[in-house]
């Protein structure tokens, strides 16, 4: 059975048990206590993750650590229908890398400016919601032009692929760090299209549809 290594306040975490969920698979979960335990840094975990991060996962023989990673290996070894990363479409494979390096950028933005708020992180706050906002101009866009031409998703295929889970979480937590979505229309619809997906799970701070 496939191990999680969690923190239930985790977006980067939230969207491995979403998309576990969305795959209809079992796991079991190593909780991990990120704040103020700190236990992602401590010896046992850094035997799984070197980089003292989370989430990890372990299925049989194989361990890996980045989420955005972590949802490649999923939709490639435990996605029958193909349609969550479909190996054989070029053009959507490159979007799909392309969004998966842009929700990167989400964590390092408005995910950063969550921790400020939440758990009190020195940074720059300001500078990362400033940053958010960036990206936010950007995926609006990107997802009203995908409306005009009847695609509810990020990427070409008529379903979601792993680029809306990947990019999901901090823009749907994204209030919590005191970037507002109101000026972000497509953005809002695109949230609740996710959240009226088969399988969806919320977590704190992310409401069911």
């Amino acid at each position: 059975m496939i191990r999680l290594y969690d923190y239930v306040l985790s977006g980067n975490c939230y969207k491995i048990r979403l998309f576990l969920s969305l795959l209809g698979l079992e796991w079991e979960t190593r909780w991990i206590d990120f704040h103020p335990r700190r236990d992602h840094k401590s010896e046992w975990f850094l035997r799984h993750n070197p980089l003292g991060q989370v989430p990890v996962i372990e299925d049989g023989d194989v361990t890996l650590r980045d989420a955005q990673a972590i949802l490649v290996y999923l939709a490639a070894k435990h996605d029958g229908s193909g349609e969550w990363y479909p190996t054989g479409d070029a053009r959507t494979l490159g979007e799909i890398a392309m969004w998966l390096a842009f929700a990167d950028g989400i964590t390092a933005t408005a995910s950063a400016a969550r921790l400020h708020d939440g758990i009190f992180f020195e940074l720059d706050a300001d500078r990362a919601r400033a940053g958010a906002h960036t990206l936010f101009r950007v995926l609006d866009e990107h997802l009203w032009f995908q409306e005009q031409e009847g695609r509810d998703w990020l990427c070409g295929p008529d379903h979601p692929t792993i680029a809306d889970i990947a990019c999901f979480p901090y823009v749907a937590l994204s209030e919590e760090g005191g970037v507002s979505r109101m000026p972000y229309p497509a953005i809002r619809r695109w949230t609740d299209r996710v959240k009226r997906i088969p399988g969806f799970i919320p977590m704190s701070g992310v409401l069911a549809a």
